[in-house]
């Protein structure tokens, strides 16, 4: 079908403004550290701890800008040290997930759903998805080739957006397992 850049995505947090507030101080807005690949999105500089039942992650970025919902997204061995069981998941779909406290510089936040493992997923503007002969939701699987550990990920769900740019995430886990390293070009398969 098709090469596809692979990108790992970090743990990181996604918060509403109101949950900024919270942590942050009135009126705060995000700092941006780093311009991420998709168009308008950006790590900033801004960290938060992220608690659970049996421990805390330390220094958890926040991803800008705001959303109208407050998400956790960590890798399964994140979740499990933490003390946390969450289900894996697209981006934004967070009903019956677990919780857990973000603290922040100037207060904190307990939030009764949001964390998950981000289900593995390819981002794709309407040409691109044209040209690979696919439309949003499909799922798909991708080969990876490196040398190292060859691998294929299965179960990948295809995002079509305008705002779009063409890379597929995974989470640490999965980049670990596969032994990812910058600029890793995969094959798309249907």
């Amino acid at each position: 079908m098709g090469k596809v850049l692979v990108e790992t995505s970090a743990r990181h947090v996604h918060v509403t403004q109101e949950d900024l507030e919270t942590l942050f101080g009135k009126g705060y807005e995000l700092h941006v550290k780093k311009m991420l690949s998709q168009p308008g999105q950006f790590a900033s500089e801004e960290r938060v701890d992220v608690v659970g039942p049996k421990r805390t992650l330390s220094g958890v970025s926040i991803l800008g800008p705001v959303r109208k919902a407050t998400q956790v997204e960590l890798a399964l061995t994140d979740a499990r040290s933490i003390g946390v069981s969450a289900p894996v998941r697209e981006s934004g779909d967070i009903d019956g997930t677990p919780g857990c406290t973000l603290k922040g510089p100037c207060g904190e936040v307990a939030i009764e759903k949001g964390v998950i493992a981000a289900k593995r997923h390819i981002h794709m503007t309407p040409a691109d998805a044209a040209e690979f002969g696919v439309k949003d939701k499909d799922v798909v699987s991708v080969n990876i080739e490196n040398g190292e550990r060859k691998m294929t990920f299965g179960d990948v769900v295809v995002r079509v957006n305008d705002n779009f740019a063409l890379a597929m995430h995974i989470d640490t886990d999965e980049s670990n397992a596969a032994c990812v390293t910058n600029g890793l070009m995969a094959e798309v398969v249907k």
